[in-house]
């Protein structure tokens, strides 16, 4: 089974409101077996018309246990904690390629 990447572009308009989505968010994801791979950091468009703000990455081991982390209770608890801190949020979650046998 393939991993699953849930990749974020966000723009925090409010940093001490999202501080408190941030204090909760990771134990969600490591609860589901994920893992962030990239949380902020330098970042530059190479082609397209594309401007991320703030970028995170993280892996699950499958697509269905992207979704299940979503979906939880856990994560909705948190989600709620980053309410009027963002600008903007942007989320999406993409399954990997198949490791070849």
């Amino acid at each position: 089974m393939p991993d699953a990447y849930v990749m974020v572009d966000m723009q925090i308009s409010d940093l001490e409101a999202y501080k408190k989505y941030m204090a909760e968010a990771p134990a969600t994801v490591k609860a589901a077996g994920g893992e962030y791979v990239i949380r902020g950091g330098r970042s530059e468009s190479l082609e397209g018309d594309w401007q991320p703000t703030r970028m995170a990455m993280l892996k699950f081991p499958s697509y269905e246990a992207a979704k299940s982390w979503y979906d939880s209770e856990a994560y909705r608890l948190a989600r709620t904690r980053r309410m009027g801190a963002t600008a903007f949020f942007n989320m999406v979650v993409v399954e990997g390629v198949a490791a070849p046998v």
